[in-house]
């Protein structure tokens, strides 16, 4: 079974590097997954995180989009709860006026913050709650079929963008299912859930105008590198770079540090979310994303690529997509 392969941008901020550089680095990111065949790259909203630049995804996303010409482009996902659905519709449908038939729109229901940050963003706590209308309020303004009268989203109305639904549990499995939308697992982090999701999802699934049969996409760590050794470096830095993302409070802290958050409990939970994680050449990481795919029903893998620099995590991509391209398992 041919296995589409895409790629999840956190768009990182490296040590050292900058916001304009972290930019720099997805749109570099895009160019060569669109060189190595990949279908999408989806950016992720994150807030009051000092490592991941992708907070305004639109935005993001228009950007790249100027510097690609074929790749799918999208949100991996938008929190919806954190805006009005009529706004969703017509940043998306610009960027679908601007590259059309190129634009995706995934959609998550968690804050992509802390309480304090949810504050900042005037999230109601209960927003969440109101997660299912709303995704229908925002396919109502793309589809051209308004579920608010008199309100149509200029740009955006008619303009089809295509919604996934995101999850890390089984609310969202059964949601997707429901509603006949793609489904999106984000196993890369939060895999517990998983094969009980994505089960769940297959098995409740009913048609729809947008889609006549069950899709998953599930999330993947890759670390692919020109030599076992090198790949295990980056695992090892990639590791102390999320403990300190997680758990350093926003501070610049030492590798000798990271390590001492990794003992102290840190590593636990880093661990865990490298549960599904295809690390070393080409030659290994192929199989693993196959048997990966395989074991879970995947239709599709969207791969975060785990390097401390940029240049590495170019060579991922390139490695992995030649990887997909020739492995047997």
């Amino acid at each position: 079974m041919s296995i589409v392969l895409s790629v999840l941008d956190l768009a990182p901020i490296a040590k050292g590097e900058s916001v304009r550089s972290s930019i720099a680095a997805s749109v570099a990111l895009a160019q060569q997954a669109e060189a190595s065949g990949y279908r999408r790259v989806w950016y992720a909203e994150h807030h009051n995180m000092p490592r991941i630049a992708s907070s305004a995804t639109s935005v993001l996303i228009a950007h790249v989009g100027a510097h690609t010409s074929t790749i799918r482009l999208g949100a991996g996902g938008v929190m919806l709860p954190n805006h009005a659905p009529l706004t969703i519709a017509e940043q998306f449908g610009t960027l679908e006026a601007m590259y059309p038939g190129r634009i995706d729109l995934g959609l998550g229901r968690a804050p992509g913050s802390d309480q304090n940050t949810m504050y900042a963003l005037r999230r109601d706590p209960s927003s969440s709650d109101r997660f299912p209308e709303d995704v229908l309020e925002l396919q109502g303004y793309l589809t051209g079929e308004s579920r608010v009268p008199g309100v149509q989203a200029v740009p955006g109305r008619d303009s089809q963008v295509p919604l996934y639904i995101l999850g890390s549990s089984m609310f969202g499995a059964h949601l997707a299912a429901q509603l006949g939308l793609p489904y999106a697992f984000a196993s890369h982090f939060a895999p517990q859930a998983l094969e009980a999701a994505v089960a769940a999802y297959r098995r409740e699934f009913r048609p729809s105008a947008q889609l006549e049969a069950p899709y998953v996409v599930a999330g993947v760590n890759v670390i692919a590198a020109d030599t076992t050794e090198e790949a295990h470096e980056h695992h090892v830095a990639m590791r102390r770079s999320m403990a300190v993302g997680l758990f350093g409070g926003g501070q610049d802290l030492s590798d000798v540090e990271a390590d001492v958050l990794l003992r102290r409990g840190a590593g636990t939970h880093v661990d865990q979310m490298f549960t599904y994680a295809a690390i070393g050449t080409a030659d290994q990481v192929g199989p693993y994303l196959r048997a990966f795919a395989d074991r879970v029903g995947a239709d599709e893998l969207i791969t975060a690529h785990q390097a401390p620099t940029t240049e590495a995590r170019l060579r991922s991509v390139e490695l992995a997509a030649e990887a997909m391209a020739t492995a047997r398992v």
